[in-house]
Order: structure tokens, then sequence, then C-alpha cells
């Protein structure tokens, strides 16, 4: 039950904010997921993050909703079970940005045996209890058009099941279901310093975009700072944990669309490392991921060119037609905070979770989070609430069975969902309404707002994005910035020329969406 201490506008002056059940810091998909779980069991939540919403690790994944095959090498069952289980879980809950896809793995000769790949895609079909995925299956790359891509040496291959995800989104519609259910959903605010007064937290916090301060009060207190998890307990929190993290750098490139079909490849390396070939937004291929310890500050990680010439090498190493480095149009790459569990390797360290709960006897508590997995953000959400049990009324698990707004639609409703924006706005072309379904499931009619012509869509800024669109997402989104809107709300920033990027800029800043107003933006 949220207290309200102060009755003006937070953000006019340093005042004493109102008590929240539950702060917490950091708005990837880790804090954004137990702000959703905490705020549908009735508590009141705040979360703020220093820069936009997903912004670091959280949108530099592989794109994916997967159990982690090579998982099963590091003995890792749990986690694989885990993540098995809730590939099926996530699907159902966000069909428009979560749908299945086919990994082709071609047999390396010297590498990995057949056998050995084999059982592995056994206990990977198994594991999961899986109903909706098909099984894996062996393909002749002789016949199969999965083939055709590929260096004639490679004449057998294994195609098995996992899910694609548009990473950014996932927790953006983390973060909007939390504000519906009541959450204070709040980025571009840092968290100056958390101060544990007996059985309350006050943070003192500053919008980030202005230096207006604010001091916020909580029962309990979440550090889901994501790369920064450690920094933020020992400088804002002022505290020391037994728990140390290993920053893993992951690079990735993308490239001309490299193949036809709409299947996806993992390819063995002779390193032991694996690297993913996905189809990427219609025109590109998406290559990656790269494992190398990181050292330094998590905001300026960018992929070196040792990286992508080893991307380029990997893939090259399969594919017939060779992949360059000149050839590459983006590249991005994130820090994983992952637990330190002694790995003698980068790729080797568990890709699992440590929750941490601090709570001694008349204190409120603190919950620290530790690495975790995308795919198992829901699991790790309500395995924290659980621990923060007998300290706060956390009720009852209900996140199994939601759906993420926009998603309120059977598995195969995608096309019905086009036809029907088709019949209402028969003026839109039909490849940016399958964009805009992909994009905001059930929710796409209201990006369109009732136009009944192109006109009333407002300005067109390139690759069909329009001012309706910029609009919703300011209003509705938190979006702040055009790299909100080009690489974490959409990926149109493949598509746009700088002319576009410039103009869009103008026109965010002309209708600059104050603290004020984002603090105010209500989802539909």
């Amino acid at each position: 039950m949220l207290s309200l201490l102060a009755a003006h506008d937070p953000w006019e002056g340093v005042l004493t904010g109102p008590v929240y059940d539950l702060a917490i810091i950091g708005g990837g998909i880790n804090g954004c997921g137990i702000a959703r779980d905490a705020a549908g069991r009735g508590l009141s939540v705040y979360l703020c993050d220093q820069n936009d919403l997903g912004s670091a690790t959280s949108s530099a994944s592989t794109k994916l909703i997967h159990g982690g095959l090579r998982y099963l090498e590091f003995y890792e069952f749990r986690l694989v079970h885990e993540a098995l289980v809730e590939r099926e879980v996530l699907l159902k809950a966000a069909p428009h940005i979560i749908r299945p896809l086919r990994f082709v793995l071609p047999h390396h000769t010297g590498l990995r045996p057949r056998w050995f790949l084999r059982l592995g895609l056994f206990l990977y079909d198994h594991l999961g209890g899986r109903k909706i995925l098909p099984p894996t299956r062996s393909l002749d790359l002789r016949r199969d058009p999965a083939g055709g891509p590929l260096k004639p040496d490679f004449r057998f291959a294994f195609e098995y099941s996992d899910c694609w995800v548009d990473d950014a989104r996932l927790v953006v519609l983390n973060a909007v279901d939390a504000r519906s259910r009541g959450a204070s959903i709040n980025p571009r605010t840092r968290c100056r310093s958390a101060e544990r007064l007996g059985e309350t937290w006050r943070l003192t916090l500053e919008d980030t975009r202005t230096g207006a301060p604010l001091d916020v009060s909580a029962r309990a207190l979440v550090n889901a700072g994501g790369p920064w998890v450690v920094e933020t307990l020992q400088q804002v929190i002022r505290a020391n944990s037994p728990t140390h993290i290993r920053l893993i750098k992951g690079s990735h490139i993308v490239v001309p669309r490299l193949f036809d079909h709409d299947r996806a490849y993992i390819f063995q390396n002779a390193d032991d490392r694996i690297v993913f070939a996905i189809p990427y937004e219609d025109d590109f291929t998406l290559i990656g991921t790269t494992d190398e310890d990181y050292e330094g500050d998590p905001a300026d990680v960018k992929a070196e060119s040792s990286e992508i010439d080893y991307l380029c090498a990997a893939a090259s190493e399969y594919f017939r037609t060779p992949v360059r480095a000149d050839s590459v149009v983006w590249t991005y790459s994130g820090v994983r905070p992952l637990h330190d569990d002694g790995a003698s390797s980068a790729r080797e360290v568990t890709r699992d979770y440590l929750l941490e709960l601090d709570a001694p006897t008349g204190k409120a508590p603190l919950l620290n989070v530790f690495g975790g997995k995308i795919t198992t953000h829901r699991r790790l959400a309500d395995r924290a609430l659980a621990l923060l049990s007998n300290h706060l009324p956390t009720g009852n698990s209900w996140t199994a069975g939601a759906h993420l707004p926009g998603g309120d639609f059977p598995l195969n409703g995608a096309d019905d969902l086009v036809r029907s924006l088709r019949d209402a706005y028969p003026f839109v072309a039909e490849k940016n309404l399958r964009r805009l379904v992909r994009s905001y499931g059930t929710r796409a009619a209201a990006v369109l707002n009732g136009a009944r012509n192109a006109e009333d869509l407002g300005r067109r800024f390139g690759a069909e994005l329009t001012q309706a669109e910029v609009d919703y997402l300011i209003a509705e989104e938190w979006a702040g910035a055009t790299d909100d809107i080009l690489w974490r709300r959409s990926k149109l920033g493949l598509h746009l020329d700088r002319k576009a990027e410039v103009e869009l800029e103008a026109y965010m800043q002309s209708r600059a969406a104050t603290p004020r107003a984002a603090a105010r933006a209500v989802a539909p």
C-alpha cells in the first residue's frame, strides 16, 4: 500500500517522497520483470534507471529465448530445464515479439561427434516438457534448402527449435505492464544514494535531463544494476557482498542477408565456442556472439576489430560466400554481469542467476540480483518475490499465464491481426502493418490512432516511421531520444539514413517529453 507523504509534484524540489513497498534500481529485464511481478501482486513499486529502459545488456543479446544447448556440456541441467520450460511460457505471453525459430546445426567433422550432438539434442527435446515447439530432426544438406548457402563439405545437420525475441521490447513491455498495474517507472533517473533507516530505505535521486532532485522511501530495495550491480552496491548503497561477478563481453555483427530461408544456423568452432547466424529484420543476418572478459565501464563497450574479424571468420568457415568485415552494416556489444563461479574461461562461466538477500533483524531488506538470462527473467522475478515474502505481503505467483501488453492473441493469430488492420487502414503498406503487429500486437491500432488517411499519421521520417508512431512511443513507452526509437523500440536505424535521423531528432526536441509528462504518461 502506497503512503503518499508529499502532496506536491515530486519534480518541483527535494521533498520527502512517497513510501513504496519496493524500490528497484535498474531498468533492464530483471528490474522490469520484478517490477511487473510485484505490481501485479498489489505492491507499490518505484523503479529507476539512469538511462533508457533496457539500454545496456538487455538490448545487446543474441535475441533468443532458448534453453542454452551448449550449457548441457557444463552440466547446467537445472538452468537448461528452467529455460526450456520458459520458452513456451514466454511465447504464449508475447507472440508478437517472440516467435518460434528453427536452428540448423551442421555436423563439422573433427569437432563434436554426431552421436554427441544427437544425445544433447535428445536431452534438449525432453528436459523442458516441450508441447508447442517441434522436435529435432535430421537434415541431408545435399537436398535440403538449408544446405544451399553452406560449403559442400557440410552434408549432414540436425534441426531443432528455440525462439527469437525482440529483447529491448520485452523489457519495455514488462515496464508498460508494471505501470498499468500501478508501478512508477522512471528511466533517466539516477539513484545517487540509498540509505537504510531502520525498516525503511531512503533513496536520493536525480533526473539526468534536468538535474531535478527527488527523495523516495521504500520498505525494501532491489539492486538490479546489471553490469553496474557491484558499483551500485558499493557506491550507492555503500555496502559489500561476498558474491563476485565476472563481466563478460559479447559482440555481434549485422550484414546484408546471407540466405533466403527463414531458419537460423548454429555453428561450432574449433575453439569450442558457438556462433549463431540468424535472419534479422527481413533484409539482414545477425551473427554472434563473442565471449571475452571485460574490464572498464560497461557504458563504453563496443565491438573491437578483432571481434568483428573473429565472427566473420567463424561464419566464413561454413558459408560458401565469405563474410567480410567491409560488409558489416552495424555492430553492437553488451556486458553480461555473470556470477563468478571460478570458471577458467569466459565461455564456461555459468549463465545462471544468484539472488542474495541481506535482511538483518529490524532492518529494511536488500535484494541483490547477480547474473541471469533474458529467457529466465520471469522465474527470477518470481523467486525474488518469494525471498521478500517474509518482509512484504507478496501474495501468490501470477505471471505464468498472463499476457504481456499486446500479446493477447493466439500463437498463429498475427496474420488475422494484419488483415484486420489492413481493412481499417488500407492506406498503410502491408509490410509496415506486419512490422507494427510484430512490435505492438493488439496495440498496433493504438499506434495508428484512428487515422482516416495517410495525412492523419503526420510526418514521415522514412522506413514507414510516422509521427503517429513516434508520438505513441514518447507518450506510452518512455522514448526520449532517437536511439530509444531507432535501436531499442525498433531497429529502424538499419533502414534510415542520416538525414532522416536528424529530422527525427529535431522533431523529438521540438515536442520534448519533459520529466513531468513522462511521469504522467498512461498506457492505453
